[in-house]
């Protein structure tokens, strides 16, 4: 069989792994739309009247993506590979010729294509409780959106590898990606703006990868800029991260 191949089995199984879990897949969903309406339609957003959310609703769209995007993978790939660990999986999987980096691309691309579908859910949910006036939602436009969606996705799925195969159990890698993701989805250039914060921290929000998700993304869909450089940072971080992870993968147990 050919690394294609290989790469294509292990992304069939454990694509039909995710959509058995029912209760998975309902939150997988959910959380978003819960997340658009909390935000979007309860708190509503201020422009002009300073404080959080003071800027127009297409403004925070980013931010509803980060979610998905930081939080997905992180506990879905760092579930999956302490799972693995656990149940001495991956010993059995060095008797075979898929290697870690074929094993982590197929997850990732489930990922990619589990984010995809909530990424939708949130831009129609956008489009339907606040309308399209100062969105930009041209087909090319969206077509970018969906290239930093896979880049974002690339970046904590390698992410979420490292936090399984160094976290002591299940639970572990959800408090550790918990830890990670919470404080970086608020001071990542998301929903709290620069501005707002310290100016000795703003210099801190490059180190980010979320940082130039949000901003790409924003040029993309509100502020009509360039978005080139975001890109390219999120793309060289994904490659790094993707090996990291691929790395840390156990070869046994």
């Amino acid at each position: 069989m050919t690394a294609v191949g290989r790469v294509g089995a292990e992304a069939t199984a454990a694509w039909h792994s995710f959509v058995r879990r029912r209760t998975a897949v309902f939150f997988t969903f959910f959380f978003p739309v819960i997340l658009v309406l909390i935000f979007a339609v309860l708190v509503q957003t201020n422009p002009g009247g300073g404080g959080l959310f003071a800027e127009p609703p297409a403004y925070y769209l980013p931010g509803y993506l980060a979610v998905v995007v930081l939080f997905t993978p992180l506990s879905r790939v760092g579930s999956e590979v302490a799972r693995h660990r656990e149940g001495n999986r991956f010993e059995k999987l060095a008797t075979t010729p898929l290697s870690r980096v074929e094993w982590l691309l197929a997850h990732t691309l489930v990922n990619v294509a589990i984010i995809g579908i909530a990424s939708l859910i949130v831009l129609g949910l956008m489009a339907l409780v606040t309308g399209t006036a100062d969105l930009i939602l041209d087909p090319a436009s969206l077509a970018l959106v969906a290239a930093f969606v896979a880049l974002g996705v690339a970046v904590f799925c390698g992410l979420g590898a490292v936090l399984g195969a160094t976290a002591d159990s299940q639970d572990g890698v959800i408090a550790m990606s918990n830890t990670i993701a919470l404080p970086l989805l608020f001071l990542s250039d998301t929903f709290v703006t620069p501005d707002l914060l310290p100016a000795w921290f703003r210099p801190a929000m490059g180190l980010s990868p979320l940082s130039y998700f949000a901003r790409g993304v924003r040029e993309l869909t509100y502020s009509g800029g360039a978005f080139g450089a975001e890109m390219g940072v999120l793309a060289v971080l994904a490659l790094a991260f993707f090996a990291a992870g691929a790395y840390a993968i156990p070869r046994t147990d």
